[in-house]
């Protein structure tokens, strides 16, 4: 086994095993179950409200919506979040020192990620299929288009976190760059409401990011036909959702290495103390 699949299985076994630990820890757990709790009240109180031009209720089409803008807010926000937290508290910069060991560092982080979404979409999805009886979930080839949408989505967007991550200096900068501007996409991007509800340039604006395109797939996966009507040209765009995915994909997985590497090499000691001194400073 050569150096780097060695490391990247070292990583993978880490990223289990953090993830392992999260779900047998109260705390994560609780905050696993408040989350997914949050979205299902939601919907819940939506389930009365009828969107215009269907007979479709507003949370039936407002769930699947929900879960691929969970997914993109996880993916994005979260990995920006984490890998700026971790290169403040020096994780990376021990990364760095260890052979091959950015990527198995990669790796761990990107299979933690990719589980904690998977069981906070399964928190929400599961009592979904039972509450809200228009979802169609008796059709394999549906559950088939949701899981390509969702893996194409995790891989759309897990990078460009892992990119702003890395490129800024402490967690807050996360929140600025990451968190914030993931929550101003979804609220253009269809995920509460239908996107032709807002004006032109703002849909156009939410077609060029992934957020968008994970939403209207995850829409095509779970509601019925009937409910296109809502969407822009009457369409769900499938094959168009694919394309975009992928190219966010492709680009984003060529750029992240480059960037995390060039954030990797210029980690020192001197740095990472220093940002520990001013997180000090701001809890004091």
């Amino acid at each position: 086994m050569n150096a780097t699949a060695y490391a990247v299985r070292l990583g993978l076994r880490r990223g289990w095993t953090e993830f392992r630990q999260s779900v047998t820890s109260p705390g994560d757990i609780v905050y696993y179950l408040v989350l997914g709790g949050v979205f299902l009240g939601v919907l819940f109180f939506m389930r009365n409200s009828t969107v215009e031009g269907t007979d479709l209720s507003l949370a039936t089409l407002s769930m699947p919506s929900m879960i691929g803008g969970l997914l993109a807010f996880q993916a994005l926000g979260g990995a920006a979040f984490a890998l700026a937290a971790e290169r403040e508290d020096g994780t990376l910069l021990r990364a760095r020192t260890v052979p091959q060991g950015l990527v198995g560092y990669i790796a761990g982080r990107v299979l933690g990620i990719a589980l904690s979404t998977a069981l906070t979409l399964a928190i929400i999805l599961v009592p979904s299929v039972f509450l809200f009886d228009d979802l169609v979930t008796g059709d394999l080839a549906k559950w088939l288009n949701l899981l390509w949408v969702l893996g194409l989505g995790l891989l759309a967007t897990l990078p460009v976190g892992l990119i702003i991550g890395a490129m800024v200096k402490n967690p807050r900068g996360a929140n600025t760059w990451g968190i914030f501007p993931t929550m101003g996409l979804m609220a253009i991007s269809g995920i509460f409401y239908p996107i032709t509800s807002l004006a032109g340039w703002l849909q156009g604006v939410a077609q060029v990011f992934p957020v968008y395109w994970v939403g209207l797939g995850t829409r095509a996966a779970l509601l019925p036909e009937a409910a296109v009507a809502v969407e822009l040209g009457e369409s769900w765009r499938r094959p168009m959702t694919a394309v975009v995915l992928l190219a966010w994909a492709v680009v984003a997985l060529l750029i992240a290495p480059k960037v995390l590497g060039r954030t990797a090499r210029g980690e020192t000691g001197s740095k990472v103390e220093a940002r520990q001194q001013e997180a000090l400073k701001r809890v004091g």
